[in-house]
């Protein structure tokens, strides 16, 4: 027998149940449907701080159950494919539900196949990451010894785009407590061309790499990891012919210059096939994440597999009852947990206004994101931004007196509402259908 909801959401995370709570708060008679076949919730933003030894595993993770809002309906089934041509969903096994309106919103999902040897490196313990076990990370940086601290990110979108380098100051901060800093080298090589979109906050995290002595390699696209040498291959992203930005002297050929190589370190570096190799002693990465499977070979997505929605309404670009948000949507903004705060009522709002005369809200999502850039124990710089890139704080932060002031520097009082205040902001309030 097919089941009909007059809302079908697919995603028990963050905006799945964001949206479920609203929409009930505002419509409680409205039938709603949820598939999800995880049996754990989880606050990941708190995985950065787990990863350091500052927050309890434990305490980032509740039931599904105890999450799902009242008089939701919980499906605890795999989505598997969509015909939005018929309103209908089937999961993987063989259900078939129906629906008035879809809400995609599955996140995305970790991909370390994409890069050369990466997923032997992961499963043997010989890399770790925040992104998928915080605890292993933690382990990681309390037994190191010293040499080289390699930090690294993929090519691909990620979730939180700043947790890359937030482990890395941490991990600065540990080192000195533990004695091994000075027998330490720290790189952080990335693919872009800046530590930071946002400039006011790339101008702090500068100094912060000032001040911590970390070597930061540019333009670095992270293709394979060898982990019996324990070496991350790289390949220089960007046309350098014309510029000379690899140094290529007979007695320095691995050095690169200040374009693409900030605050040098003479960390062993093998040069193969075009390919630079950086040895290391530990490594963090964030791994390669990519849309679900069952996104990607849908109907719904883009050529780069990613939910197809409108960046200002999150309506589906071709199915006028599909909406789409979080971390699965191709949206030119960062992939947060903040960004999905604001999704969330532009979401609701548009699927209330249709239901009631059958046209949009005027409410609409300008890009909004926040990246809370943990520089330190007890400080951290709070990037806010939109789709134009520019620096832009949430005016109702500074509502709160003890957030008064200038969110791109470093403050502990940014540290408190990381540690703290979000973490209970996410739970008691946001989970629970209070737009804040």
């Amino acid at each position: 027998m097919i089941k009909h909801f007059q809302l079908l959401i697919i995603g028990g995370g963050t905006a799945g149940i964001m949206v479920a709570s609203q929409i009930k708060k505002s419509s409680p008679k409205i039938k709603i449907g949820l598939i999800e076949p995880a049996d754990k919730h989880y606050y990941q933003p708190a995985w950065t701080l787990v990863g350091a030894n500052t927050y309890d595993f434990d305490k980032t993770a509740r039931s599904m159950s105890s999450v799902m809002p009242e008089g939701v309906n919980w499906i605890k089934e795999y989505a598997d494919t969509f015909d939005p041509e018929n309103n209908s969903v089937s999961t993987k096994n063989g259900e078939r539900y129906t629906y008035d309106f879809l809400v995609v919103c599955p996140g995305l999902r970790m991909a370390p196949e994409l890069v050369e040897g990466l997923t032997e490196a992961m499963e043997q313990g010989v890399v770790c990451s925040n992104y998928t076990d915080p605890n292993h990370t933690w382990n990681t940086l309390k037994n190191f010894k010293g040499g080289t601290a390699l930090f690294t990110m993929p090519t691909t979108p990620i979730k939180c785009g700043g947790a890359p380098q937030k482990i890395m100051y941490l991990a600065d901060e540990h080192f000195k407590k533990i004695g091994v800093r000075n027998d330490t080298k720290i790189v952080f090589a990335i693919p872009g061309g800046v530590i930071f979109a946002v400039k006011p906050i790339a101008k702090t995290l500068m100094k912060v790499v000032d001040r911590k002595d970390i070597n930061v390699r540019f333009f670095h696209k992270l293709v394979k990891v060898d982990a019996k040498k324990k070496i991350a291959w790289y390949e220089i992203a960007k046309d350098l012919s014309a510029g000379g930005c690899v140094v290529m002297s007979d007695d320095d050929s691995k050095t690169l210059d200040k374009e693409i190589q900030y605050n040098y370190k003479d960390v062993e570096v093998t040069k193969e096939n075009g390919r630079f190799g950086i040895h290391f002693d530990m490594m963090h990465l964030a791994p390669p994440q990519a849309s679900p499977k069952f996104i990607a070979g849908s109907v719904l997505s883009t050529p780069e597999g990613w939910l197809h929605v409108d960046d200002k309404t999150m309506q589906h670009k071709k199915f006028d009852n599909v909406f789409g948000l979080g971390d699965v949507a191709q949206l030119p903004t960062a992939k947060t947990g903040a960004a999905i705060r604001k999704q969330v009522p532009v979401v609701v709002s548009n699927i209330l206004k249709l239901i009631e005369n059958s046209t949009l809200s005027d409410k609409t999502y300008d890009g909004y994101s926040s990246c809370p850039l943990v520089t330190g124990y007890g400080k951290m710089v709070l990037a806010e931004f939109d789709y134009s890139k520019d620096f832009k704080p949430d005016p109702k932060l500074n509502k709160f007196p003890l957030f008064v002031g200038d969110s791109s520097q470093e403050h502990w009082r940014l540290w408190i509402l990381k540690k703290y205040m979000l973490p209970y902001l996410y739970w008691n309030k946001m989970l629970k259908g209070v737009q804040v």
